[in-house]
């Protein structure tokens, strides 16, 4: 089975829990405070194209349908899009979901003014496909989010390694529940040992990539932790803070 095969079954396993957390999310303060974040980063305008890679249950097509925008989403898994069409459903907003390989987008050149994804850019296999195709259905002046951490790099790094067990000790000490219980724990790291973004500092290695694909005025946030997690993600996560990187077309 190749890793893309791999990848997609991963996620269509843990889709049902990964829903779970979802629903917390749009029912937390986290729902306005990732719709803030998002409004100082994309143009002020009413009705934005956006297209959300990799939306999994649904909560950026969801938060952007209800700052009304037309959005498209997609994602490699059936799991997924069906809660996130579930989900909107539930939430009243309508953007149109398909299920896609995000290195390989069924849409015409030039037609978003967004392309936005979260927690989605480590797990591909060729990113700098990825970049240059999100770059392709982008229009001239189109804006690029993208919301990520180094999830994997302590497989590489023995002092982030160090620091990752040390969260671990933490939490099991503090009796916080892991969210993502539904971990294939085994599989999700031989997954990432085999995934090329596992082994970049980032978003150092965006900014640079970002630059050769032609994108202009790239910005960072290398730490936004404090805008969007709670305080038991600020507690786990520690040692792989989420950055957001902004581009254009």
């Amino acid at each position: 089975m190749d890793i893309q095969n791999r990848i997609e079954n991963y996620w269509e396993d843990a889709a049902p829990s990964f829903n779970s957390w979802i629903q917390y999310e749009l029912g937390s303060f986290k729902k306005n405070a990732w719709m803030k974040l998002i409004s100082k980063n994309i143009p002020a305008n009413d009705r934005l194209e956006v297209l959300d890679i990799g939306t999994g249950p649904g909560f950026f097509a969801i938060i952007m349908s209800e700052m009304t925008h037309h959005v498209t989403a997609v994602d490699c898994s059936p799991n997924m899009i069906h809660y996130a069409s579930h989900n909107a459903k539930q939430a009243g907003v309508s953007p149109k979901f398909h299920m896609m390989d995000s290195h390989m987008l069924d849409f015409p050149d030039n037609q978003f003014d967004v392309v936005m994804c979260r927690n989605l850019t480590w797990t591909l296999k060729e990113p700098e496909k990825a970049y240059g195709e999100w770059k392709r259905v982008l229009k001239p002046g189109g804006t690029l989010l993208i919301f990520d951490a180094n999830w994997y790099l302590r497989f590489f790094n023995s002092e982030l390694n160090e620091s990752f067990k040390e969260d671990m000790r933490r939490i099991e000490a503090m009796g916080l529940i892991d969210p993502y219980d539904y971990e294939d724990t085994q599989e999700c790291d031989k997954i990432s040992l085999a995934l090329p973004l596992s082994r970049q500092y980032r978003p150092q290695w965006d900014l640079k990539v970002l630059q050769e694909c032609g994108f202009t005025n790239i910005r960072q946030n290398p730490d936004i932790t404090e805008l969007v997690w709670d305080e038991d993600e600020k507690i786990r996560y520690r040692s792989t803070p989420l950055f957001m990187v902004r581009a254009q077309k």
